[in-house]
């Protein structure tokens, strides 16, 4: 059985000193052109030293990709000071810190964009009120965006972070060249599973070949990614464990899941004995470490996520209580934080811009 204090080590060499990885989370706290704040930094630093690993949020790779405002980003060289300042403030007692990459394609709102029309793999819009009408990529641009994922990888090794995630989860535009949804085109981009599949294939083998050029030192090369889509047509419960089949035998490091709570069932009707996670794992059989998340709040969450997991990622309580991770550790969990005190801000290192942010997600949460 795995305990949440047990290392692991990955694929490219790496030792993960426990189970335990914080949860990548919009922040809002960057300046108005992706650079680092000191707040930023602040908030990393409050949270690392006993978690295995902490994944940032959202960082574009390039203008078009970005996803809101007060969003980091990794889009040219200028950016490397200023990332390098978020790896040093998490690169404390052991704990890794892992850059996590992304386009958001055509989940954007417009006054993000400054005018300019989101992209995705088709001109068809997301489904919520709102929502605007990407244009689609042209090969030329597909083939820079995947560039631009192995130039951000050089920059995040650069800037002295432990490896980088790309984001294949959340409706952002590599999950949205996958989705039957979002992607009707009739290249060698679109149609089948498998062409569906080429340009995450393709932003993951620029990613690696971006780490074997860079750098001689391992160098962890991770992939999230969100199961089934409620929409119709949309990513189904055996479009994921296609995909994550495929993601399994790939050079990554670990596979990340994007779940609202570890225990949740598929929506498949004819796929219910088991939960989600379950499904992913025993899809995977043991060919790459799996990240589980949503909703784990205690060591006993923890616990019974890894029962089908190698790594537990742990989001809301982790900005609730930064010392989550040493507590559990430690068999003090009588002293976990489960509410937020407003006047306890400073404390937890929250500044306003996410406080703001995190009003409707935390309602039940702040006292």
């Amino acid at each position: 059985m795995t305990r949440i204090q047990d290392e692991l080590r990955l694929r490219s060499g790496k030792t993960l000193k426990n189970r335990l990885v914080m949860s990548p989370m919009t922040t809002t706290l960057s300046f108005h052109n992706g650079k680092v704040t000191s707040d930023e930094v602040n908030y990393y630093a409050k949270r690392s030293g006993d978690v295995g690993m902490i994944i940032t949020g959202t960082s574009n790779v390039n203008a078009l990709g970005k996803g809101y405002n007060g969003e980091l980003s990794v889009e040219s060289d200028e950016m490397i000071p200023s990332l390098t300042k978020i790896s040093n403030g998490i690169k404390k007692n052991g704990t890794k810190a892992i850059l996590q990459i992304f386009h958001v394609g055509r989940t954007v709102a417009a006054e993000v964009l400054n005018g300019e029309q989101p992209v995705s793999a088709s001109p068809i819009a997301a489904v919520y009120a709102g929502a605007q009408t990407p244009r689609a990529l042209s090969e030329a641009e597909i083939e820079q965006i995947i560039r631009d994922f192995g130039l951000a990888t050089e920059r995040a090794i650069k800037a002295g972070f432990d490896g980088v995630e790309i984001h294949g989860a959340n409706n952002y535009l590599i999950q949205q060249f996958f989705s039957p949804h979002s992607n009707r085109r009739d290249d060698k981009w679109g149609g089948t599973r498998e062409k569906r599949y080429l340009f995450a294939e393709s932003v993951i083998a620029s990613v690696t070949k971006a780490v074997a050029n860079a750098t001689d030192k391992p160098f962890i090369v991770g992939y999230r990614f969100s199961p089934e889509e409620p929409t119709e047509p949309g990513i189904t419960l055996e479009d994921t464990l296609y995909l994550v089949n495929r993601l399994a035998d790939e050079k990554l490091d670990y596979l990340h899941v994007s779940l609202s709570d570890y225990s949740k069932l598929p929506h498949s009707e004819s796929h219910q004995e088991k939960s989600l996670l379950q499904y992913l794992y025993e899809t995977i059989d043991s060919r790459m470490p799996l990240i589980s998340v949503g909703n784990v709040k205690t060591k006993t969450d923890a616990e019974e996520a890894l029962k089908y997991s190698d790594l537990v990622a742990v989001g809301k309580q982790m900005i609730i209580d930064p010392r989550w991770a040493g507590k559990v550790l430690n068999d003090k969990e009588e002293l976990i934080r489960h509410y937020i005190v407003e006047e306890e801000r400073d404390d937890l290192v929250i500044p306003d811009a996410l406080w703001d942010f995190m009003q409707p997600m935390f309602k039940g949460l702040i006292k």
